[in-house]
């Protein structure tokens, strides 16, 4: 059976999840509606560009990322109760959001986490080259933040779903202890972190829009990159970074627990004793490297068509 893709096109991680799908199973993919198939609803909150009728003729695989239980209100509510009534299967792509999805569905649901690209994301033996790229010196401690961290609609307002405002008390911390800290962050909207890094003269370096070259680049810098979100459907930073054995410590969300080891995990009141562990999280992002990253994803899909 074929399998529909529904795309985003919103310039997110999903559409980088779409293109690798395409790229790597060709085969089983089709780009239009017609004929018996599986549609994937791929970005949920997109499923209203799908025809009704085809929703309902053809299985629908829907992926749910994460809720963020502070904005789910009865608005959200009542839009994924009218979705659900055309999904067949719900796809979770960690514990966390499978726990979310069962209180408020009985539809069945598959838990797998998105693959990762290990010919983009890469561990690079030497530096040198890379510091002089990017004009950095080598003297400094860095530690990075490759996500948004602003509400779009002022572009100062936090995201406090990605915990920008906790982001900035460990790196508070960790300037109160060394006095090489430098922050590097990259992509759109970070309005809310670069201003409060000005208020307490913390420095950073900021790249907004780079190739994923660019950006493998800067994890290979880091000391420590910081997931410091209260709510996550991955991260994908976390596979990220554990393939290049890049130094990460994570709050409980998303895909943290599955990947990185319990002392890489913290909360807030004892952000000061995790230490990140770079060899169990490598060992255990292997099995999500492209392609044995898409196996549990074709038997869905194969038993969905039975």
């Amino acid at each position: 059976m074929k399998i529909y893709i529904n795309s985003a096109k919103e310039n997110w991680v999903v559409d980088r999840f779409i293109s690798e799908w395409n790229q790597y199973n060709q085969k089983q993919t089709k780009n239009y509606y017609f004929g018996k198939k599986i549609i994937w609803l791929i970005a949920p909150w997109t499923w209203k560009k799908v025809p009704k009728r085809q929703l309902i003729k053809n299985k629908v695989l829907c992926t749910i990322h994460h809720i963020d239980e502070d904005k789910f209100d009865s608005k959200e509510m009542e839009d994924f109760l009218d979705r659900d009534k055309f999904v067949d299967l719900y796809h979770a792509i960690s514990e966390n959001t499978y726990k979310q999805i069962r209180k408020i569905t009985s539809k069945p649901i598959v838990k797998i986490p998105f693959w990762v690209n290990q010919n983009i994301w890469f561990e690079i033996s030497s530096k040198k080259s890379i510091y002089e790229e990017f004009k950095l010196s080598p003297e400094k401690y860095y530690v990075g933040s490759f996500q948004r961290d602003t509400e779009g609609h002022d572009l100062i307002s936090p995201k406090l779903s990605k915990g920008p405002d906790q982001f900035i008390e460990i790196v508070k911390y960790l300037n109160s202890i060394k006095d090489n800290l430098h922050i590097i962050l990259t992509g759109k909207r970070r309005g809310y972190i670069m201003d409060q890094l000005d208020k307490v003269n913390i420095p950073y370096t900021y790249f907004e829009m780079i190739s994923f070259e660019k950006i493998n680049k800067l994890y290979n810098l880091l000391d420590l990159y910081i997931v410091s979100s209260r709510y996550e459907g991955g991260p994908q930073s976390i596979l990220e970074c554990a393939l290049i054995k890049t130094p990460i410590i994570s709050t409980d969300v998303g895909i943290a627990s599955e990947i990185l080891s319990a002392q890489s995990i913290f909360e807030m009141n004892n952000f000061q004793n995790v230490a990140p562990q770079t060899e169990h999280a490598f060992n255990k992002v292997q099995k999500y490297k492209i392609p044995k990253g898409f196996i549990e994803f074709n038997e869905v899909f194969r038993k969905l068509s039975e």
